[in-house]
């Protein structure tokens, strides 16, 4: 058996999120922290999936493709 596995071709997305240190993290969940403050401002609600909210956020910031709002 092969360890290289054939599959049709498609477009696959993949964005690897790494953070150097403990620090960097921190960091990281503070910026989306704030930015989550001020989505819940515009929506005028709190936001029960926050986590999926910051993991989205983080993603998108050191991916450098549009944050979300």
């Amino acid at each position: 058996m092969s360890t290289t596995e054939t599959r049709p071709t498609e477009a696959v997305t993949t964005t690897a999120t790494t953070f150097g240190s403990t620090a960097d993290l921190t960091s990281a969940l503070i910026r989306a922290a704030i930015a989550h403050g001020e989505h819940e401002k515009r929506t005028g609600a709190e936001d029960p999936n926050w986590p999926h909210w910051y993991a989205a956020y983080m993603v998108a910031e050191q991916a450098g493709t549009e944050l979300p709002v």
